[in-house]
């Protein structure tokens, strides 16, 4: 059914990110796909980046890696059944982007109870959700 499952994994909130991934682990085991796990490093203001090394998001893109690697171990999965990527600016635009690139036919993301903010500029998933041109599944933690 599903080839390949793209995982977008905010780092930063490790129990959402977590709960997605045991969901498309457990549906890739069904369905045979592969698995693209992806972090997203959001954009840093241009006042902010201008008081950084200029090698700032590249170091921290490589940390991102390593985290998911990290947790692709911690998951058992299974060298050649995934694999990894990172990606620099707008979390939902880069997730489309990404599964688009890497040919995903299903995209598990996970989503929080929402807040006031969420309310008046929406969540990542519910834009990944409206712009996907593959399916979405929303993990709710």
């Amino acid at each position: 059914m599903f080839k390949k499952i793209l995982v977008p994994i905010d780092l930063s909130q490790s129990d959402s990110g977590e709960a997605s991934l045991v969901k498309a682990v457990e549906m890739a085991d069904k369905t045979g796909a592969s698995l693209v796990l992806l972090n997203v490093v959001a954009d840093i203001p241009n006042l902010v980046a201008d008081r950084l090394p200029t090698n700032y998001a590249e170091e921290v893109q490589q940390s991102a890696a390593k985290m998911l690697d990290e947790l692709s171990s911690k998951h058992s999965l299974k060298s050649g059944s995934y694999e990894i990527r990172t990606a620099h600016g707008q979390a939902y635009d880069e997730i489309i982007n990404a599964a688009e690139r890497a040919g995903a036919d299903l995209i598990v993301i996970a989503s929080h109870r929402p807040d006031l903010s969420d309310y008046l500029l929406g969540s990542t998933a519910a834009k990944v959700v409206r712009h996907a041109k593959c399916s979405v599944l929303v993990v709710r933690n």
